[in-house]
């Protein structure tokens, strides 16, 4: 059969609704995001690849889910679970593998049933253990609940020793639409006031205490220091290695009235902070749980190493250590080896993942803390924020709040919904998916013997335990090429999680890290691990089937990889096709020269089974590819030149699939690029 995408372009539709899910992921579908994990791919593409893989041509697609009934469908790349989350709504038996055993935990999370009295009846355990010890340790003297503390790195000049504060900006907090709210906070370099100030107006800060007027500008800029004398010396010269000291230099208090005040730091500001490193000091390991571990050299690890962070416990304060040693603790110790108990753990990810000495501000009118993966790189921060990890107050993803994510969660997979274009509007709505929520399998025949279960394994997925021709469907969402390193940022996590044991089974080793990892950022790595996945996906899949996958990649090298490992593999790909998959204000896309918002979507069957004979060419795929394009900005959606590069790329190479000889990559990835700049020409006269 004929897939419904092998057919013809994918429906403006989908990108539409695609658009609109993609600025809010974490509120639309709840499941996947109990606990974090990275590059996720939008639930509506997915839902919307397995409808259009049951559907061909003359199919209502509205139908699908009745197709898709009693289908196994299989996730290589499981990823944060949305595959299996999008199957199990339509009825399908889902099945997912990851190397990632902190992937494994997110996915268990989208899927398992919880008892909600079990869930709140846990949580008011870490309640009357935690809430009151935290919350005391981030207090003012007249006992006022502490929102944030803002800290400085120091470094020392090399020539004469002084010490400097390393602020690019004296201003610490900003309005996030400083021109419609100008008013903001400095702090003065004399002695550390803080000083209103109004951007709109004020050229200098002028402080209220001592009486000094100072530029805003700090003693830090781009990658150099310059202390008060004028030496200029680079900042990671200065450090050495060392991890740099911190200065706690202001805090942010929320009043009796409710309303929130700006203060400096006090003597009892720093007796707190020495009380809770004594605590630290005097309590015995069983009774905290410390994040476990050293840094391994890698392409998101380099910045932190270079500046000395060369553990995990590093990553955090003393008062951190000892606030989130003590949840993590009484988490560990709860009872028995419920999911309720797992959900709990892994809701706590949220709070160690914004607060650290990764944490920076972000100021008011939107959440107020970036969290240590805001740049998908473990990048350390020269003024850092540090909250109540408690948070019941306010502030930043403080635990107090995991019980009411977990219920929204719950409901979700009770209750899922989902989304309809209608004229101008997208609409969120009923629509008769089936509840999420289901036992899990430990073992592929236990899964056999009940499908109404979910099947989610940790491990190599060109190795897995599924029999000959027992998948009906894969879809999935392969890694990057070269962008975004799973493991050596899943480690940050790995670190808490391996002392506190969420599951039965949970791996207790240094990394999460594995050698068989498909993610790479050599193209030739990338080729050779992905085909030996591919391979194993062509063997469990039963004939006639279909893997399709979303794939976002601006390197021609990558997408020639990726096509290639698909060639290696005996997969030939009939057709791509380009969807809307990212929010058009995303910070990589607005820096980025040429913004990439598309995902193309990589429809394959086993070569064996596949005629090619009507596949277009080269020429005839490139222009399939830009009329694409045309056609979803025809439709009022914003794509550009990068958007037709990469459709135009993947188009092409995906050719090199469909030659009965070997294909000659090399010549095919140079006219890869040269059709791509052809198009774009095109694109921009018309």
């Amino acid at each position: 059969m004929v897939s419904l995408l092998e057919a013809g372009p994918a429906p403006v539709e989908w990108s539409r609704i695609a658009e609109h899910e993609s600025w809010r992921k974490e509120l639309h579908r709840p499941a996947t995001y109990v606990h974090k994990w990275w590059a996720r791919r939008l639930g509506s593409v997915a839902r919307h690849l397995l409808m259009a893989a049951v559907s061909g041509p003359d199919d209502s697609i509205a139908d699908a889910s009745d197709r898709l009934r009693g289908l196994v469908v299989y996730d290589p790349f499981a990823g944060s679970g949305t595959t299996l989350v999008e199957a199990a709504k339509l009825g399908a038996a889902a099945v997912g593998r990851d190397i990632n055993p902190v992937a494994t935990l997110t996915q268990r999370q989208a899927l398992q049933p919880w008892d909600l009295e079990v869930l709140a009846d846990l949580f008011g355990q870490i309640v009357r253990k935690c809430a009151r010890p935290v919350q005391e340790l981030h207090r003012t003297v007249s006992n006022e609940p502490v929102l944030h503390y803002f800290w400085v790195a120091l470094a020392h000049c090399p020539e004469c020793g002084e010490d400097v504060e390393l602020f690019t900006t004296r201003v610490f907090a900003r309005h996030a639409y400083p021109r419609r709210s100008p008013r903001a906070q400095a702090v003065c370099p004399d002695c550390r006031g803080i000083c209103v100030t109004d951007l709109n107006k004020d050229e200098k800060g002028h402080c209220p205490t001592c009486g000094l007027t100072f530029s805003f500008q700090g003693a830090a800029r781009g990658r150099f220091m310059t202390c008060r004398l004028g030496h200029r010396t680079p900042v990671i010269a200065a450090l050495n290695g060392t991890v740099p000291e911190r200065r706690m230099y202001a805090k942010l208090v929320l009043r009796a009235d409710g309303k929130r005040e700006y203060r400096g730091i006090d003597d009892f500001d720093l007796c707190l902070y020495d009380k809770a490193a004594k605590s630290l000091a005097d309590t015995t390991p069983d009774e905290l749980v410390r994040p476990l571990g050293a840094l391994e050299e890698g392409v998101s690890t380099v910045q932190a190493l270079r500046w000395g962070y060369d553990s995990w416990e590093r990553f955090f304060n003393e008062r951190q250590r000892y606030s989130l040693g003590l949840i993590g603790a009484a988490l560990r110790d709860l009872p028995g080896a419920s999911a309720e108990r797992e959900a709990l753990i892994a809701s706590f990810g949220r709070t160690i993942e914004h607060h650290n000495l990764f944490c920076s501000y972000k100021g008011e009118g939107t959440g107020p803390v970036r969290s240590v993966f805001h740049n998908h790189v473990l990048r350390p921060e020269r003024c850092s924020v540090e909250g109540d990890p408690w948070g019941a107050q306010g502030g930043s993803a403080g635990f107090s709040g995991a019980l009411t994510r977990l219920r929204k969660a719950a409901q979700y997979k009770n209750s899922p919904l989902d989304f309809r274009a209608e004229a101008n509007r997208i609409l969120s709505v009923d629509q008769s998916s089936l509840p999420i929520a289901r036992p899990l399998s430990t073992t592929w025949q236990q899964f056999v013997r009940n499908p109404a279960t979910a099947y989610t394994t940790t491990g190599d997925a060109s190795q897995t335990d599924l029999p000959d021709n027992s998948v009906d469907l894969i879809v999935t969402d392969p890694p990057y090429v070269d962008n975004v390193h799973y493991s050596e940022l899943a480690d940050f996590f790995h670190a808490w999680l391996s002392g506190m044991h969420p599951y039965q089974g949970y791996p207790d080793v240094p990394s999460t890290r594995a050698v068989q990892e498909v993610q790479n950022a050599a193209p030739a790595g990338f080729q050779a691990t992905a085909a030996l996945v591919w391979r194993e996906c062509r063997r469990v899949l039963k004939p006639g089937g279909c893997l399709l996958f979303s794939f976002h990649q601006s390197q021609t090298t990558g997408w020639c990889a990726l096509m290639r490992s698909l060639s290696d593999a005996g997969f030939t790909v009939t057709t791509t096709r380009a969807v809307i998959a990212e929010v058009a204000t995303s910070l990589s896309k607005t820096a980025a020269a040429e913004p990439n918002r598309i995902d193309v979507i990589v429809v394959c069957r086993d070569a064996a089974g596949t005629s090619t004979g009507a596949a277009p060419d080269r020429d005839e795929a490139a222009a399939q590819a830009l009329s694409e394009i045309r056609h979803l900005r025809e439709a009022g959606l914003r794509v550009g030149p990068g958007d037709v590069r990469t459709a135009v790329r993947a188009a092409v190479l995906a050719t090199g699939t469909r030659q009965s000889a070997a294909a000659d990559w090399d010549a095919l990835q140079a006219e890869a690029d040269h059709q791509a700049t052809a198009a774009v020409a095109e694109f921009n006269t018309t």
